[in-house]
């Protein structure tokens, strides 16, 4: 980022899911250089390794879940400022009914828990207080949801997946975002990965340009080699902001049937 750049990042508590992944990676390296903290939230049993561009070794916490088991990362989730939402699966040409629900499992409804659990973790990191000012910092979460979003991506399942979780982040975001939260969302055109081995992009590429991005206060992330997607996503987002702001309301909190300091009324004599 540059010679005398002063990150936003600086000292805040970081979490990747899908760090063991070629994005994942790449954003660890990337926060590591402008000076976060790091969680790595991974599947995966084998440690990871992480060097540096200078071939320093990276200093990461790692932490082992699955998904369908997002609630045992709660109290993590409370010491955490910044949460990157990066995993996900590519089942390709495969239609059948395991497929279709390990995708819709993993790429949606995995990250809707996981947003849900972070938006009401109580927030305790000492590093969501900016330095000198002795204000708190608003904490975040990053949302992978991808090109796939609004775009083919030649793989239905991997469509049909991230669709649902834009959809349902575009419906949650109405209640979730505010003064204690930010979601910013990243839709990423196709990269280099195991997901995507003939990638445009370099895994390395996004990740830095993700964070400048972020760096520049932007709320909505594109990285993509398609001028479609600058000029299409912009305008989902307003008509679907718009529709499910009309259509839609805050849901209630569950009333007890008993009024506070009353029992039930017994059987008849």
């Amino acid at each position: 980022m540059g010679p005398g750049f002063s990150s936003p990042f600086a000292g805040r508590r970081v979490a990747i899911t899908g760090a063991g992944g070629s994005l994942g990676v790449e954003l660890l390296r990337a926060f590591h250089g402008c000076g976060a903290s790091l969680v790595a939230l991974t599947t995966r049993a084998e440690p990871l390794q992480l060097t540096s561009a200078a071939g320093a070794p990276i200093a990461l916490e790692q932490c082992r879940w699955r998904c369908g088991q997002e609630a045992e990362l709660s109290e993590l989730l409370s010491e955490i400022d910044i949460l990157v939402i990066n995993h996900g699966v590519n089942t390709h040409a495969d239609r059948s009914g395991a497929a279709m629900e390990r995708s819709l499992e993993v790429n949606a409804l995995s990250s809707l828990r996981l947003l849900e659990l972070f938006a009401a973790a109580p927030q305790a990191g000492h590093s969501s207080i900016k330095r000198g000012t002795g204000k708190r910092l608003r904490r975040e979460v990053w949302i992978n949801t991808s090109e796939a979003e609004i775009l083919p991506a030649v793989s239905p399942l991997y469509e049909i997946s991230k669709r649902l979780l834009g959809q349902l982040l575009s419906l949650r975001a109405l209640d979730l975002a505010g003064p204690e939260l930010r979601i910013r969302r990243l839709v990423l055109g196709p990269f280099r990965s195991d997901l995507n081995p003939i990638g445009l992009l370099g895994a390395g590429f996004v990740a830095r340009a993700v964070l400048v991005f972020a760096s520049w206060n932007l709320g909505l992330i594109i990285v993509s080699p398609n001028p479609l997607t600058y000029a299409l996503m912009p305008m989902v987002l307003l008509g679907r902001w718009t529709y499910m702001g009309l259509f839609s309301r805050r849901g209630q909190p569950p009333v007890s049937p008993h009024p506070e300091g009353t029992q039930p009324a017994g059987p008849p004599a």
